[in-house]
């Protein structure tokens, strides 16, 4: 005589298979992105420069320096196609200006 017996978790399995990590679901992996993986989109780093003028665009050149309000250790806001996504702090990379992910929106 066989019969399927019905396997039920014990306490401890129960606990572990909560503690266990989570796949994302909502990743670029999943099938449902793929449609819209190379749609373009702007991406902006808002820093806001009080009183900068036409004037003061055009009189800038490599290696000109832009003073700001904004305050160093401040992060500024990332949007993509104008809806905040992130913060982000400035950084220097190489002779490049750089943005570093700090938190999402």
């Amino acid at each position: 005589m066989s019969a399927a017996a019905a396997v039920v978790p014990t306490g401890k399995q129960e606990r572990e298979a909560k503690l266990a990590p989570r796949p994302e679901t909502s990743g670029p992996e999943e099938p449902r992105w793929r449609p819209f993986l190379d749609l373009p989109c702007k991406l902006t780093v808002d820093l806001p420069v009080p009183g900068f003028r036409v004037r003061d665009f055009l009189g800038l050149g490599r290696g000109s320096v832009v003073s700001t309000h904004w305050r160093v250790t401040q992060d500024l806001p990332i949007r993509v196609n104008g809806t905040l996504i992130a913060w982000a702090e400035l950084e220097g990379a190489s002779t490049r200006l750089a943005v570093r992910l700090t938190e999402l929106a």
